[in-house]
């Protein structure tokens, strides 16, 4: 490292007193709500496209979920519903495969 340059960590320390100086005050916080919910919003609705069109639908739904519930209580419930319906395919999966194996074993 040359003479004169930050480290990493009073780089990284800079940032985040950066981003905490922008979002902790009155006017930083609707801008923050809004970046997470404009960034939510778009990965969640891509996913639901997806589940049309070819691609990884089912892995950026809960994405898009987790993004809007870090500032909506109603999209933390909706990924836990989704979260469980998840859990449930994914049972009802292994029970089909496993009686599939058992049934050519």
């Amino acid at each position: 490292m040359k003479a004169g340059q930050p480290s990493l960590t009073v780089f990284k320390q800079r940032v985040i007193r950066a981003f905490s100086d922008v979002f902790d005050n009155p006017v930083g916080r609707p801008a923050k709500k809004a970046i997470i919910t404009v960034v939510g919003v778009c990965i969640t609705c891509l996913g639901f496209v997806l589940i049309i069109l070819p691609g990884p639908a089912f892995l950026l739904i809960p994405i898009g979920l987790a993004i809007l519930a870090l500032e909506y209580p109603s999209a933390r419930k909706w990924l836990r519903k989704f979260q469980r319906i998840l859990s449930a395919s994914a049972r009802k999966a292994d029970d089909y495969f496993a009686r599939l194996k058992a049934r050519f074993n």
